[in-house]
């Protein structure tokens, strides 16, 4: 189980409360959003909470010490930055990742970020230990999820669907030819996200792939909770079939 949090909603403290709530219901990584601008593979849900934390105030600097915080906390799983290009870059792309890695991420997501002009990120995540997310979307070729498979460090991101992210009603009829299709490029564990939000779905994904990534449906409860830590706990609980505690 992975959920993610976009850092800095709906409040900077805020959201370190939700994240250490969730870490706290047992889920088994955290992907953390670094808000941008121009956020191009997320639908209106993250779009909204990443323009709220900008509002806010967040940065990159902000969401690496927002990283340390949580360290520094007692949150001991693994945490996965999901960021956009521009913003490393202006950051200074081995000094993002150095940071990174000062403060307690274990690895990257970065979705707008091309296998072939990674070079300078790969080498920088090798020597910081970090992994490297790539993402495959269901339209790869068999070339194609082999290339990014063999440069992909960590786990493949499998992305459910054509489109952005989002609840969804139904999960893609096709989602399990395209799991098998990338296991028989790669022996990298498989995690399926976008468009997934209901313990249903969860659970039929998780029969299929080795991680399960939920994000739009926990910031949307999140956003609408007057008390977001508990409401987000309870999203999380439920997600895992466990409503008693």
């Amino acid at each position: 189980m992975m959920p993610y949090m976009t850092l800095g909603f709906p409040s900077m403290d805020a959201s370190l409360q939700v994240v250490k709530a969730i870490a706290a219901s047992g889920v088994d990584l955290i992907e953390l959003g670094v808000p941008f601008s121009d956020p191009l593979a997320d639908g209106p849900t993250i779009q909204h909470s990443t323009q709220v934390a900008l509002e806010h105030g967040v940065t990159s600097r902000r969401c690496l010490e927002m990283v340390q915080a949580l360290r520094a906390s007692g949150v001991n799983q693994p945490l996965l930055l999901m960021g956009y290009i521009n913003p490393i870059l202006a950051f200074g792309a081995e000094r993002y990742v150095t940071a990174a890695s000062k403060a307690g991420a274990d690895g990257l997501i970065i979705p707008d970020l091309p296998p072939e002009e990674a070079g300078t990120i790969e080498t920088a995540c090798r020597q910081q230990g970090l992994a490297l997310v790539y993402l495959v979307p269901p339209t790869a070729s068999p070339e194609r999820i082999q290339f990014i498979a063999e440069r992909s460090s960590g786990f493949l991101y499998l992305v459910s669907l054509t489109g952005v992210t989002g609840a969804r009603r139904e999960l893609s009829a096709d989602l399990e030819a395209f799991i098998q299709r990338v296991r028989q490029a790669t022996r990298l564990p498989l995690a399926v996200g976008f468009g997934i939000s209901t313990p249903q779905q969860v659970q039929a994904v998780g029969r299929l792939a080795d991680g399960v990534i939920v994000g739009s449906a926990l910031v949307d409860a999140v956003g609408k909770a007057e008390q977001p830590a508990v409401a987000a706990a309870a999203f999380i609980r439920a997600l895992q079939g466990n409503t008693e505690h």
